[in-house]
């Protein structure tokens, strides 16, 4: 066509062209220049008028008026301060200067105007910027405030402009004849004198260089622009060493370091957390430009940081599903309560009650100020001093320069004074305070400048002169103002007593203002400053700065760890996603950082900048407030305000001690020295103190005890030994040396409150709750406060983060042995000692610690459970400690074994009987089911056995002392039983029980001889005890408040101790009774006789329990049981005098009375969502048993195989289908993939099948009980089918179905005969039951609340009962009914036929669910017979025998014998593969179910692509997870191969070369593609440089290799199968292609996009691009096969099809699918085609690559032992060989050539923009003379036209019309013979009319022949041209608008 057109051009196109046509082409010829001349001008350009920096604004109404711009940095002189960065003149307060402070404001002094060259300020009447009326030339324009003043005001030092613009830009004016000096890089002027003075006068340290001889900088050195000479190494590091920033300007590395992330705002983060799909940006940048990942869970699940899946119903239920707790974090908590004597804030936080109503907010939100009683008058406390209106402030705030009083009376009479070589200024009369101190240095006394607030400085001034010869002046003469001769001294020195000689000063000695940050040595007239270690002195001579890396600070804030540069607004996360975390500290050395998490009662530990955090100390916490590391001697201490306490530990936590628990109320912030081997620790409750003491807990003493009210912060300052500490309710920060000596104020400036503080070098760094900021000041002055960084997120510990915070100096007391200890080493000040755990001493070596404990009081807490010394021999010692055992909900009862040092426990709460060693390891839970309230326990100690009572069952229980062998004891007429004593020796055992009459039983330890022994006069019985010495028992009485013994017989009660509050725990050893009181919160102990000498144990213990005395004195008689299990095969009880056996529960004892059977063999079993139980109805009680199982989620279903006792059942939770023994052994999945809602599930013991129910996926299916040969029976008008039951003898399976047309339906057991039996009067059936006695049927409806029965053809129905609050499972057990209820939460049980005699079996268990009854019957016959009915796989019973089945998606063999076949296929000839993330799933296209089956390959972890080999009859897929490549036979779908496994990182794709025989695959780890052969040998990279590459498409017949790759810049690119000729064919508008696939006989090219959520196709070229499905959500991989494509969707969890022409007809083939992921659809007719390789490989050694018109042969990158030739043996010539059948090539067969073209060049971009406008010029003439032709003719023939555009209804897709056949190009009413002539040349043989769906279809498109069809016109005009309405129901079948891309 462009050719045609330009030869038009050539022969006078424009005379023969209309005129507009002509003014067209004119117009887009000049408009073509015009965009190549539209080109930014270069630098030669115009410039910006006035000087200005910027180009002119346009947008400016006023024309090119430039913006104001401000002076130069660094220029700015008078009222304006000096912008140069780092620049700070000298203060005239301060010696040592910042180094991180704001600078202070100049005073103005004369000016001069600057060089009229300097800026554009000299253009005052040419700039007036925006103003409207601009200045005469005699005035001086202010611009900002547009006001206009004399010419003359312009630098006089008076600021007349707004913002003193009219001063910026001056110089100082600076008269040498008057000893003064300009500093040229500042422009200040000094005196001479004040050069080489040791101070900074020009601000940038010029005037203190080339004092004395000249200096050169060393290699090592750089030479600052002032001439200082500093390291290298310091040089951007963002300090301002040179004084002038000359060393922090041109500094090419960015804020952030090298291990962090630079966020869009500046920000820094660590690296690891970028693009973790959390933002930690505050602008969210951190996420941003990620690798685009595809939603990984569905609508319904909850994503785990871990990428696993877990449904939303799991988050928050106290499980680690997730596997790493994050479905646990954010999960609502319960508040704590506070104390007595404590305000709860609503916050949580608790107060103080004396800070109630004290007028100062101390909550968050001010809640303890609320409510109070108005003025309210108080008096004064002795700290306090009283304003006028009688208000009290602290005496601290007097004279702080803050008037606290009404009226500033506390800032009134203020005496002030300055150092001794400093003027006092007068007070400023204006000022209510005449506390501020103004000091001048007396060098700027009388130098000409001001610089006392009045100006008194410059008052009153001398006169030097020279000294006569008989003056006595030592150093200087001067004449006073007043005329006086006088003596004076220079500096450095101050005139003497004598009025006449000089004495030096010692700076050193300067307390407000020092002249050195660390050490000072002073010197004649002078002084020198030095630098502790770690520290190297400053060019300026005075500050010091640390050596190594920059200092940081770490701090916390409840969700997570920061880390925060001093220099700029550089901060990273360290930790995130914490609960909430408070203290903090580190160890520097190896990069760890502790903190506490208070509401999780944790102490955790991290590595810097990593995501590892791990528990460091789990027990014994509950509000630990500080934490602090002794980072030599590797310890971690700790203040708990909870328990009161300071601890220390190891810093894995393993080793542990109490170092103080006494005299403490609220511990709260902690520090250490390792060097002095001292903590210290604040205090802030009743009697607020700073405390200290050895690190062993020795010589403790209070260092700060008056004063101080709320000590919050506490940190060490190691070079100069001082503490210093916060004060949240006085807003100070002070200091005092360790002994609480030398202490004083530091500041009390900006703390509104305080929280913790840090130092580092000569700075304080503190967090303030209220300013939620980190602020800093100078330790010495307290001067220089600033924020360092505002608006935290709640900033609470601060730790400055640095190497000389921790110096390694200081030894190690310990030495490397850990000092000899056997257990803990804690340094004191002599050296160190050994510590024990808790309730265990130190030997006589002093070293080591006693295996055994001698006497230990144990007791239970609710929350953990607590032991210490009885005996202690050290006051340290008789602490308590909590025993290291995890997870307590709510402990009651104790016992323990003196053998194994062995613990036992219940918890009420869980419901559970706990085991673990005295040191908390070996923790195991023994008994965790079927347990409601075990309060009571005992061991016995001789046959190794427990017993415990339960308050929920009423029972009495015994085990074994691991939990196995369990039995029931006593059950009948017992109310609440609590404790329980055993008496091992006797035989006997004895319980309380508090109920309705409450008493004390006796009985057997085998459960005979059961009597009541006390009773009457008691109300709630607790805590018993055994005296066998004196046979009595002792118990405690809640309700009566006495403890109270008697005779073993029941004989001599008496009481003991009457009037106790409410006694409950019990124990008695040697001459003492030890007892727990619930609301005196104590252990107490008394003489057992007498209840004389009582004594306190414990106090102020919350939730005291159980109480037991352990000791090595309980007497072992004769084990009766001892040999051989006393003859027993399960227990061996003891009884008075004997023994007896006993069976587990539900089994009976053999007649010999010491064997059990086997197991209960009539049983019922039942679901309970959690556990399966069994009830058996083999002995005379009802006790349900709890199966050994693993852990369950939520089992529905349930039965059991007669025949090998193995239980199924279903866990909808798990969406598994298991089975095991009834002993819990040998658990095996039976189906473990492709359920959803598996309700319902039945066992064929006979026919030995599996069938259950699906109401997610709304089918029945069945499969052999070990899940081989899975088939779905009904799949159709099923709505959530729940209950299933067969009837073996009549071959009949009935379901019912409770969804929206509620039923109960019978089938055969094959499922055939499917027929509605029940749908009336029914809404809700739940459970089927047959009744193989009678021959019905039962059921229950949860809707309608009744029980219902009929025959097997639904007649006959009766109700059996009604008004059943929910009834679920049902069974019937001979005469009887069991149903389950799900509201009573209980078992039931009625007769069948009446409903009489209703018992509740089992109550008390929520989410009871189905339940089956097994029962000894007779054995039925297999109607399969022994051979499975002559059945290749599945034979099903039949009303009428048997029938044969083949497994899902799988077809019979044509038999040409048997009209019945029995045998099945391998695999279909036609069907979808596609991987599921933990399974390869296939669904048959040739079944009509279309179901999707799981194949049976083992050990699939994470796989993504797959792909097949047809002639070969091979799958192989990729897994992630296992980084491997596998293969799997289709004949044996079981078995499976691993091809590739060696250099293999995430093989996102994967493609199969069917002809080469060569696998190709995509490594999206090492950015690369390879290839293999089929067996993973030969193995090659052929692309490298890939950025995130994905799937693969292979077009063998043409060479063709395509990828997709979804990184950055995302793109389809092609290469050939040698990966030569590399081209990107798609690259604009995409995402995130996802799935390839390849059409091969329409020459098509499709792919997935999730990030655009569509689907789109072009040509093999890129071309032609259509957005064919617009709407498809997340979809991933993608197929095609014949009329459509199919696609997985996660979104959907759908696998979905569409017409692959129009992208419609949109429909769902399957769903449910969890994680869909690649697909193929595999048939023969998608692997055709032939190139040389496929004969002989192309006469390779190796590998055969094909590449279009000819093929290489390669070798692999790793030779192998076969010698490779990249010549071929032999020659393949590429013709296909005869012997092939002419359609089994996709071969270009219209051209009939030997040699295929190569591939379309991409066309020429600069042409096509060239010949652009013409073509679109002359496409709209042809455009709309066609159209009007078209009207006109579609008038006239629009019969024929409707005709044509008639679709066929019966193919179910969409055609449309040949683009290439309109009425512009033939057809009817086209332009004659001439056009269809041309078009028969270039498309003949390519299109053919099917009479019999009267359409054109196509045969075959090359390439770069577009698909689209012509655009339908917009719908007003598509209705001018018709006179007939469309029929609606060819709504969706309009032709299709398809969008093409330019």
């Amino acid at each position: 066509m462009s050719i045609r057109f330009t030869s038009k051009l050539h022969h006078g196109a424009f005379a023969a062209m209309p005129a507009p046509i002509v003014v067209y082409i004119i117009s887009f010829f000049f408009f073509w220049l015009y965009v190549l001349a539209d080109e930014p001008i270069g630098q030669n350009g115009p410039q910006a008028t006035n000087n200005s920096v910027d180009a002119p604004d346009p947008r400016s109404p006023l024309g090119r008026v430039p913006p104001y711009q401000p002076p130069p940095a660094g220029m700015g002189v008078g009222p304006n301060p000096m912008n140069s960065p780092g620049f700070w003149p000298h203060g005239i307060y301060t010696r040592v200067e910042g180094w991180h402070h704001r600078p202070s404001l100049q005073k103005a002094i004369d000016v001069i105007h600057t060089d009229p060259d300097d800026g554009p300020l000299n253009e005052g009447t040419e700039d007036d910027a925006g103003c409207i009326t601009p200045c005469l030339k005699i005035n001086f324009s202010c611009q900002i405030s547009c006001t206009c003043i004399p010419m003359e005001k312009r630098c006089d030092g008076i600021a007349d402009c707004a913002e003193a613009e009219d001063e910026a830009g001056c110089a100082r004016s600076c008269d040498e004849h008057e000893n003064r000096t300009i500093c040229h890089s500042t422009n200040v002027c000094i005196a001479l004198e004040w050069l080489c003075d040791g101070d900074n006068d020009c601000g940038d340290f010029s005037d203190e260089i080339n004092c004395g001889a000249p200096t050169n900088c060393t290699a090592d050195q750089f030479q600052c622009s002032n001439g200082l000479c500093i390291h290298k190494g310091w040089v951007c590091d963002g300090d301002n060493d040179c004084r002038d920033n000359s060393d922090e300007t041109n500094c090419t590395k960015g804020r952030c370091r090298e291990n962090q992330f630079t966020c869009a705002v500046g920000e820094c983060i660590s690296q690891h957390w970028r693009c973790d799909h959390e933002p930690d940006c505050p602008d969210s940048s951190d996420e941003a430009d990620c690798p685009v990942e595809l939603m990984r869970c569905a609508e319904i699940d909850f994503e785990c940081k871990n990428t696993k899946c877990v449904p939303k119903d799991f988050q928050c239920d106290g499980d680690n599903d997730c596997g790493d707790w994050t479905d646990e974090d954010s999960c609502p908590m319960v508040p704590g309560s506070c104390n007595a004597g404590e305000f709860k804030c609503n916050d949580g936080k608790c107060i103080p009650e004396r800070w109630r109503c004290d007028n100062e907010r101390d909550c968050a939100d001010g809640g303890d100020e609320l409510n109070c009683k108005p003025n309210s008058i108080r008096n004064c406390s002795l700290d306090e001093y009283t304003c006028a209106d009688r208000r009290c402030v602290l005496k601290t705030w007097l004279c702080d320069g803050v008037r606290d009083c009404t009226n500033g009376e506390d800032e009134m009479n203020c005496e002030v004074s300055c150092e001794e070589d400093q003027y006092t200024c007068r007070p400023q009369e204006h000022l209510m305070s005449n506390a501020f101190r103004n000091c001048v240095n007396r060098k700027h006394v009388c130098d000409g400048m001001k610089d006392c607030p009045r100006g008194d400085d410059e008052e009153r001034c001398p006169l030097k002169r020279k000294c006569s010869a008989e003056e006595k002046c030592e150093k200087l003469c001067i004449t006073t103002y007043d005329g006086h001769a006088a003596c004076a001294c220079p500096m450095g020195f101050l005139l003497a007593e004598d009025k006449y000689s000089c004495r030096d000063i010692d700076e050193c000695m300067y307390e407000q203002d020092p002249v050195c940050s660390q050490t000072c040595s002073n010197t004649v007239g002078s002084f020198r400053c030095g630098c502790m270690t770690g520290y190297i002195l400053r060019p300026d001579e005075r500050s010091c700065k640390p050596t190594g890396e920059s200092p940081t600070l770490l701090f916390s804030n409840r969700i997570g760890i920061r880390q925060v540069w001093l220099t700029g607004d550089n901060y990273m996360s360290v930790v995130k996603g914490l609960h909430n975390a408070v203290a903090l500290d580190y160890h520097y050395e190896k990069k760890l950082v502790f903190w506490s998490e208070n509401n999780l009662r944790v102490i955790r530990v991290a590595q810097m900048n990593t995501k590892n955090m791990s528990d460091v100390i789990r027990w014994g916490l509950e509000t630990p407030a500080g934490v602090a590391v002794d980072w030599i001697h590797d310890l971690l201490f700790w203040t708990d305000s909870g328990t009161r306490r300071v601890e220390v530990a190891t810093l894995d936590g393993s080793k542990r001690a109490v170092l103080v628990a006494n005299d403490l109320d609220k511990p709260r912030a902690i520090a250490v020295h390792p060097g002095d081997a001292l903590v210290f620790w604040t205090d802030w409750g009743p009697n607020p103190k700073i405390e200290r003491a050895d690190m062993d807990g020795d010589k403790r003493k209070t260092v700060i005890y008056d004063e101080i009210f709320w000590p919050n912060g506490l940190t060490i300052d190691y070079t100069e030994s001082k503490i210093y500490w916060a004060d949240a309710k006085h807003h100070v920060i002070e200091r005092a040396a360790f002994d609480g000596r030398d202490r004083r104020k530091v500041t009390t400036k900006g703390l509104p409150h305080p929280f913790a503080l840090t130092l580092f070098d000569d700075a304080i760094y503190w967090t303030d709750w209220h300013t939620k900021s980190i602020s800093t000041v100078n330790k010495n002055t307290g001067m220089g406060i600033q924020t360092v960084h505002a608006g935290l997120n709640v900033p609470m510990d601060i730790h400055s983060y640095h190497p000389l915070r921790q110096l390694r100096t200081y030894k190690n007391k310990c030495g490397k042995s850990n000092g000899g200890c056997s257990h803990l080493c804690l340094p004191n000040a002599y050296g160190f000692s050994c510590r024990c755990p808790v309730g265990f001493n130190l030997n006589s070596d002093g070293r080591s610690c006693e295996e055994t404990p001698e006497k230990l009081l144990l007791y239970a807490r609710r929350k953990d459970l607590r032991l210490k010394q009885l005996e202690s021999k050290k006051p340290i010692d008789s602490l308590d400690m909590v025993i290291p055992v995890e997870t307590i909900k709510s402990a009651v009862a104790l016992d323990w074994d003196q053998k194994s040092n062995s613990i036992f426990w219940t918890d009420v709460e869980k419901d559970t009987i706990n085991r673990a060693y005295l040191n908390g390891s070996h923790q195991t839970t023994i008994v965790d089911s079927n347990l409601i309230w075990p309060a009571g326990l005992a061991f016995d100690w001789i046959t190794d056995k427990i017993y415990w009572t339960d308050g929920g069952t009423n029972r009495i229980e015994v085990s074994k002392s691991d939990g196995s062998m369990r039995t029931l004891l006593a059950w009948d007429h017992i109310d609440k039983p609590r404790d329980i004593v055993v008496n091992p020796e006797g035989g006997v055992m004895y319980w309380s029980d508090w109920g309705a009459s409450p008493c004390i039983e006796r009985a057997d330890m085998d459960g005979g001889n059961r009597k009541k022994l006390i009773f009457g006069q008691m109300t709630w019985p607790n805590g018993l005890a055994l005296d066998l010495v004196h046979n009595r028992i002792y118990w405690t009485d809640g309700g009566n408040k006495t403890i109270e013994y008697a005779n073993l017989d029941g004989t001599g009660r008496t009481k003991l101790i009457e009037n106790l509050p409410h006694p409950f725990g019990l124990d008695l050893y040697g001459d003492e009774v030890f007892w727990t009181d619930w609301d005196t919160q104590s252990i107490q102990a008394a003489n057992k006789d007498t209840g004389a000498k009582r004594r306190t144990l414990g106090s102020g213990v919350a939730g005291l329990m159980d109480v037991r005395v352990f000791h090595k004195e309980r007497t072992s008689g004769f084990n009766r049981c001892g040999k051989n299990n006393g003859g027993c095969s399960h227990l061996c009880l003891l009884k008075p005098g004997g023994r007896s056996c006993a069976c587990p529960i539900g089994i009976k004892l053999n007649k010999d009375g010491k064997t059990c059977a086997d197991g209960p063999i009539n049983y019922l079993i039942f679901a309970h969502r959690v556990d399966i139980r069994v009830i058996s109805l083999d002995v005379p009680y009802l006790i349900d048993v709890v199966l050994p199982l693993p852990p369950l989620k939520n089992a529905l279903g349930v039965d059991v195989d007669h025949s090998t006792g193995l239980i199924y059942w279903t866990d909808t939770g798990q969406r598994k289908i298991q089975r095991a023994t009834r002993l819990g052994t040998h658990v095996e999945t039976v189906i473990g993939n492709g359920l959803h809602t598996a309700d319902g599930i039945v066992i064929d013991s006979t026919g030995r099948k599996i069938y259950w129910t699906d109401g997610g996926r709304n089918s029945i299916e069945v499969a052999e009980l070990d899940g081989r040969n899975r088939k779905v029976l009904v799949w159709t008008g099923l709505d959530s089918p729940r209950a299933i039951a067969l009837h073996y003898e009549y071959g009949y399976m009935f379901w019912s179905d409770w969804g929206t047309s509620a039923k109960i339906e019978r089938a055969d057991m094959d499922g055939n005969n499917r027929r509605v039996i029940v749908d009336n009067k029914i809404k809700w059936p739940n459970g089927l039951a047959i009744d193989r006695i009678e021959g019905r049927l039962y059921w229950n409806d949860a809707k309608i609340l009744t029980i219902e029965s009929s025959d097997f053809d639904g007649h006959d129905r009766r109700t059996v009962l009604s008004n059943v609050p929910y009834p679920y499972g049902i069974v019937i057990v001979g005469q009887h009914i069991y149903w389950t209820d799900w509201k009573t939460k209980a078992l039931h049980r009625a007769d069948k036929t009446n409903a009489s005699d209703p018992i509740v079996i089992r109550k008390n268990l929520e989410g009871l669910m189905d339940i089956r009854a097994i029962q000894s019957e007779r054995v039925l016959e297999n109607a399969c017979g022994t051979d499975n009915g002559g059945c290749s796989h599945l034979c099903l019973r039949s009303p009428l025998g048997f029938t044969c089945a083949c497994p899902t998606g799988m077809p019979f063999e044509k038999s040409t014998t048997d009209q019945t076949p029995k045998k099945c296929k391998s695999h279909p000839e036609e069907f979808l593969i596609f991987a599921t993330r933990g399974s390869i799933t296939y669904i048959s296209l040739e079944s009509p179910e279309q179901w999707d089956v799981t194949l049976p390959v083992k050990e699939v972890k994470n796989t993504i692509a797959v792909d097949y080999h047809w002639d070969l009859k091979m799958i192989f897929y990729t897994d992630l997870d296992l980084n491997v490549i596998r293969s799997i036979n289709m004949t044996n779908m079981s078995e499976s191969k691993t091809i590739i496994s060696q250099k293999l990182e995430t093989p996102n794709g994967l493609g199969v070369d069917w002809i080469a025989n060569n696998i190709y695959w995509t490594d999206n780890e090492h950015k690369v593609i390879e290839v293999a052969r089929l067996d993973g040998s030969s193995r090659k990279v052929l692309i490298t440089g890939l950025t995130e590459p994905r799937a693969l498409a292979l077009f063998p017949a043409k060479g063709y290799l395509y990828w997709s790759d979804w990184g950055e810049h995302p793109y389809i690119e092609r290469s050939y199968l040698d990966g030569s000729q590399r081209q990107i064919i798609v690259q604009v508008d995409l995402g995130f292609p996802n799935g390839l696939t390849i059409d091969y006989k329409e020459r098509r090219l499709y792919w997935t996009d999730a990030l655009k959520d569509r689907i789109d196709t072009s040509d093999l070229n890129g071309q032609h691009r259509v957005q064919l499905v617009p709407d498809a959500k997340n979809p991933f991989g993608m197929t095609q096969f014949k009329d459509y494509i199919y696609w997985t969707d996660w979104y959907k969890k759908s696998i979905i099809r569409a017409d692959k022409r129009t992208g419609k007809n949109i429909t769902l083939i399957r769903t449910n699918l969890e994680m869909a992921m690649e697909i193929k659809a595999v048939s023969a007719d998608r692997q055709h085609g032939w190139n040389p390789c496929k004969e002989s490989n192309g006469g390779c050694s190796h590998l055969c690559l094909f590449r279009g018109h000819e093929y290489i042969c390669a070798c692999p990158d790793d030779p192998d032992h076969v010698e490779c030739s990249t010549v071929p043996k032999f020659l393949i010539e590429n013709i296909l060989p005869a012997h092939y059948p002419p359609y089994y090539d996709y071969s270009d067969i219209e051209f009939k050539k030997t040699v295929r073209p190569p591939p379309t060049p991409s066309p020429d971009y600069f042409g096509r923009c060239m010949m652009a406008g013409g073509i679109i010029l002359i496409s709209i003439l042809a455009f709309l003379f066609v159209t009007i032709y078209c009207v006109k003719m579609l008038r006239n023939y629009r019969d024929t036209e409707l005709k044509d555009e008639e679709f066929s209804n019966s193919t179910g897709h969409i055609s449309f019309h040949n683009p290439n056949y309109s009425c512009a190009t033939g057809g009817p009413g086209g332009n004659g013979p001439d056009h269809i002539e041309r078009r028969q040349n270039r498309f003949q043989g390519i299109f053919k009319y099917d009479k019999q769906q009267e359409r054109v279809t196509n045969v075959y498109y090359p390439e770069g022949t577009s698909l689209l069809p012509t655009p339908t016109p917009p719908p007003p005009q598509r209705q001018a041209l018709t006179t007939t309405k469309r029929p609606p129901t060819h709504d969706d079948f309009e032709p299709v608008t398809l969008h093409s891309y330019a």
